[in-house]
């Protein structure tokens, strides 16, 4: 049955990257699934945090931050932080650290803002997606002869939402789905389909293990694509070795 959109169940909303953004961060990119929008940006700062400074041999991090802006739901959202917000961005710092290699980072740090412009279902999923590609742009900037970002990552990172609508599995639901999904999940993985994590939760009513298989089928069908986007959008700044691809 046609969704709502008149996707197929497994259909991702049209995506669009906006890359270089505007703004001064080395990493910018401005990527749009639907009608969510978000602003990724990733900077780079000498200053690590007090407790990696005082380890013995000092290794990089990875930190994210997550914002919806007042105008990117109605009625406006305050811009007091909440415990969603901080949720959701450590979940996108979880991610990406996942596949970075903080010893060849060097003692580094990271931040990876994620801004919503415009919010209508896969926030926190897109801000991973999204955020991986100006994280690996930002890291192309850095000037030190000595810095190899070809070893920094193990793979790439992408996420995406799937849940059960109206009694089928579906992919990257929007606020209309999501609202009145039986089940909402979020699954973050690698590109070579390995699980960072899942975050399912039946919202109306149980589902089976049958259904969570099909849910799992769906999110790493959509991830391919997903990773397929950001290679192709990176392009000769892919940091992966690509004769590793399966």
């Amino acid at each position: 049955m046609p969704r709502h959109d008149g996707r197929d169940n497994n259909q991702l909303r049209q995506l669009h990257i906006e890359r270089p953004y505007f703004g001064s961060a080395p990493g910018r990119i401005l990527i749009q699934a639907g009608q969510t929008t978000i602003l990724c940006t990733a900077s780079v700062s000498e200053d690590l945090p007090p407790w990696k400074k005082n380890q013995e041999n000092p290794t990089g991090w990875v930190s994210a931050e997550y914002n919806m802006l007042p105008g990117s739901t109605a009625p406006r959202k305050s811009r007091r932080s909440d415990g969603r917000g901080t949720e959701i961005q450590r979940l996108i710092g979880r991610s990406l650290r996942a596949v970075v290699n903080f010893s060849a980072l060097g003692p580094r740090m990271v931040t990876v803002d994620c801004d919503v412009l415009q919010a209508d279902g896969g926030t926190r999923t897109l801000s991973i997606t999204g955020g991986f590609i100006a994280l690996v742009d930002a890291l192309h900037e850095v000037e030190d002869p000595n810095f190899d970002i070809n070893s920094v990552f193990s793979d790439s990172v992408a996420a995406v939402s799937v849940g059960i609508v109206d009694g089928q599995a579906v992919l990257d639901l929007d606020y209309p789905e999501d609202s009145q999904a039986d089940v909402d999940m979020n699954t973050v993985m690698t590109g070579r389909g390995n699980i960072i994590e899942v975050q399912g939760t039946a919202e109306r009513d149980v589902f089976s293990r049958k259904q969570l298989n099909e849910q799992l089928d769906l999110a790493e069908h959509g991830i391919a694509q997903l990773t397929k986007l950001q290679r192709d959008t990176l392009g000769e700044r892919w940091p992966m070795d690509t004769s590793l691809e399966s």
